[in-house]
C-alpha cells in the first residue's frame, strides 16, 4: 500500500484549482521547503501535514492535513492511511467520509516497495482521498486516507494495489459535498481512472523517457495498529 508520495519541486504543478492561487502557492512553497516535496504518513509527535484539496462549502481550498484518518478527534488506532475502494461503501470507518467528505491529494509520483511510479513526462495527477475533520484545542484539523484500487499494467508487477488516480473531469464530482458518495460515484471514479492507471510507469524502468536518475524517496512505515480495516 502506498505510504509515500509527493510533488517534484522542479516540475510544473498540476493545473488544478486552487493550486495557482497566491495563498495556495505560498503554502505549497513552504511545505516543499520543509518536506522536500515528500508526503509521509503523519506522526503523533512530528505532526507533519500534507497538502489536500477539498471543497467543504462547494468552493475548492487547499489545506495541510493529517495523513491518517481520524475517528472522533483522534487518529484511528488501526491502519488508516489507505482506504480500499471495495470497502468504501460498507466499512464503518470509510462509509461516512466517502459519502460526505472527499478530497484530492496532488502529486507527481508515489513510492511502492521502493519503486517510484510516475505518469509519462512526470505530469501531475490527483489521488482520490476520503477525509474527516477532528476538533482539537487549537482548532479544527483535517485528516485523510488515500483511496486505493486494484493495480493494473506496470504498477501490478510490484504490488496488487495502487492509488486511485482521478482525471480532471472527475474532480468536481469527487469534491462536491452535496453529491452523496454512493455506488454510482465509485463506479464512475474507477472507470475514469483506468486510462491514467495504465499509464503509470516505474520511473527508472528501461525505456521510460521520464526517468532522469531522480533520487528515490524512502518508504515511510505505517504506525503500528491493532487491525487493518481497509
Amino acid at each position: 500500500m502506498c505510504a509515500t508520495y509527493g510533488l517534484e519541486p522542479t516540475m510544473e504543478l498540476p493545473n488544478y484549482e486552487p493550486l495557482f492561487q497566491p495563498e495556495s502557492q505560498q503554502l505549497l512553497e513552504q511545505w516543499m521547503d520543509q518536506r522536500s516535496g515528500t508526503a509521509k504518513i503523519t506522526g503523533r509527535k512530528a505532526r507533519n501535514l500534507n497538502p489536500l484539496i477539498t471543497a467543504p462549502e462547494g468552493k475548492r481550498q487547499l489545506d495541510l492535513a493529517w495523513w491518517w484518518l481520524h475517528l472522533g478527534n483522534e487518529p484511528a488506532q488501526f491502519s488508516a492511511f489507505n482506504a480500499r475502494d471495495d470497502k468504501l461503501l460498507h466499512s464503518r470507518v470509510s462509509k461516512k467520509p466517502f459519502a460526505q467528505h472527499r478530497g484530492l491529494a496532488p502529486a507527481h509520483w508515489y513510492i511502492e516497495k521502493g519503486q517510484r511510479f510516475e505518469l509519462p513526462n512526470t505530469q501531475g495527477f490527483a489521488i482520490a482521498t476520503i477525509a474527516a475533520t477532528s476538533h482539537q484545542p487549537d482548532g479544527d484539523l483535517l485528516s485523510y486516507a488515500l483511496v486505493t484500487r486494484d493495480a493494473v499494467a506496470e504498477a501490478a508487477t510490484v504490488h496488487p494495489r495502487m492509488p486511485l488516480l482521478l482525471p480532471e473531469k472527475l474532480h468536481d464530482d469527487w469534491l462536491d459535498p452535496n453529491l452523496h458518495g454512493d455506488e454510482e460515484l465509485l463506479a464512475e471514479a474507477l472507470a475514469a481512472s483506468e486510462s491514467l492507471s495504465r499509464q503509470v510507469r516505474i520511473a527508472d524502468a528501461p525505456g521510460n523517457a521520464s526517468a532522469q536518475h531522480k533520487p528515490r524517496a524512502t518508504t515511510a512505515k505505517a504506525q503500528p495498529g491493532d487491525a487493518t480495516l481497509f
